[in-house]
């Protein structure tokens, strides 16, 4: 049984890529909107288990899905608006492909949650466990991008190898 030699990983960003993302003032938007958008699900998780667990607390429950999902939004919004000044592309830049695929999972989700709220579908339980579907998907989705950019990070040196060629050239 023979080794086989794996070819080392492409960066995330050519070095082009990384100036305009360090230029870029939507890159500082993510940075805050990210753990902002993070923290605002961390409570509305919390107060959709409690309405599930107790059948209490509906309205607070659903102003916080509706402020989750609004962050969401801006947060898909000013990504794609990233995405563009980086990669050139508003969407599915390969470097963040999966990420957007799954992404567009999350907002499908979560817009169905709107759906169900403002047609009044599924009940109040209903629209709770749609929640909790959307939120699930958030997850793996915020799970995927900071497996991502961790990978960025300790490739960081091997980059800036390549920084200083193409400089040198």
């Amino acid at each position: 049984m023979g080794w086989s030699r794996r070819s080392p990983a492409k960066p995330l960003y050519s070095p082009a890529e990384r100036r305009r993302r360090d230029s870029s003032p939507w890159t500082v938007v993510q940075a805050v909107l990210a753990p902002l958008q993070f923290l605002i699900f961390l409570v509305s998780f919390c107060l959709v288990v409690r309405y599930l667990l107790t059948g209490e607390g509906f309205d607070p429950a659903t102003i916080s899905v509706v402020v989750k999902t609004a962050a969401l939004y801006a947060i898909m919004i000013t990504g794609s608006i990233w995405e563009h000044e980086v990669f050139g592309r508003y969407l599915f830049a390969p470097a963040f492909y999966w990420e957007d695929v799954f992404s567009i999972l999350v907002l499908v989700l979560h817009t169905a949650y709107l759906a169900a709220l403002f047609f009044d579908w599924l009940g109040p339980a209903g629209q709770m466990w749609l929640a909790l579907a959307a939120y699930a998907a958030y997850v793996i989705n915020a799970t995927q991008f900071l497996l991502k950019l961790r990978a960025a990070r300790l490739a960081r040196p091997t980059e800036r190898m390549a920084e200083l060629v193409e400089a040198a050239r």
